[in-house]
């Protein structure tokens, strides 16, 4: 596994606010937030972006969007909607090299993003 601060709190080197893990993921409290609610929904696989996923991840990226949607409506924000985002390599603005998922939400947000 990768050296990540992502893969860092999975294996429990480093502590986080854990607000839902399963098998296949672990979720997150933003350090940084931009809105009322900002969860990370990161995968246990490595997987350091969304173009190096596969064929193979298929099911895993199905997991994690579902695992968006329980997550909202566990914070409440389902009901007013939410947005999840994934950054794609450093000029769209991703920092961390492991995917993961932003879950937004408890405020409104303008289109078109960023």
């Amino acid at each position: 596994m990768s050296d990540t601060i992502f893969h860092k709190i999975i294996n429990r080197e480093i502590e986080s606010e854990i607000v839902y893990e399963d098998d296949l993921v672990i979720a997150i409290n933003d350090i940084s937030p931009v809105a009322n609610t900002h969860i990370l929904v990161i995968p246990k696989k490595t997987i350091p972006m969304l173009s190096e996923s596969g064929a193979e991840d298929k099911e895993l990226l199905g997991h994690m969007l579902l695992a968006c949607s329980k997550i909202a409506e566990e914070k409440s924000i389902a009901k007013d909607g939410y947005r999840v985002v994934i950054n794609n390599g450093q000029s769209a603005g991703q920092t961390v090299f492991q995917l993961h998922m932003h879950v937004l939400g408890g405020r409104d947000f303008s289109w078109p993003p960023g």
